[in-house]
């Protein structure tokens, strides 16, 4: 088992219940020291304490077992909102909000995520026809077409 996997292993210990999950664990060397960037989530949302306590949690146990021999820095966060979608748990979280879809073949689609299905995603776009005004048209797009997808932020 190499480190990243050790350290999310770790961190999988010390969520506090079944709605918190694990995005990403980043272990990053940057000139002398190491740095290790754990992305978590919640269900129903993340709140700051919850990342205090499972840095405090992991990082005692990083020690405890000497997964990392030198200084390292320990960020605990969520994902913010240009981090990728990557997992079917985080495009249920983000059902009604605009997501922008980068397709493996380059197309990019925008719309509105109205479902998630076992194999892909449900979005309501607007497509604008020549002489007409646009409409709304659900499409569903395949989970292995998608190369990226991160939520739009609107501020209206």
């Amino acid at each position: 088992m190499n480190v990243k996997e050790s350290i999310e292993e770790i961190v999988l210990k010390h969520l506090p219940d079944e709605t918190h999950f694990v995005v990403d664990v980043q272990v990053l060397e940057k000139s002398s020291k190491t740095s290790v960037k754990i992305l978590i989530d919640a269900d129903q949302g993340l709140n700051i304490d919850t990342c205090a306590i499972v840095s405090r949690a992991v990082g005692e146990e990083i020690e405890a077992k000497e997964i990392l021999s030198d200084a390292y820095i320990l960020e605990v966060s969520s994902p913010g909102l240009d981090f990728p979608l990557n997992s079917k748990r985080q495009y249920v979280k983000n059902i009604g909000r605009s997501l922008k879809v980068t397709l493996d073949d380059g197309k990019e689609i925008q719309g509105e995520l109205i479902g998630v299905e076992t194999f892909g995603l449900q979005l309501k776009v607007k497509v604008k026809e020549k002489g007409k005004k646009s409409v709304e048209e659900e499409m569903t797009l395949p989970f292995e077409q998608i190369k990226k997808s991160i939520v739009l932020v609107s501020f209206k």
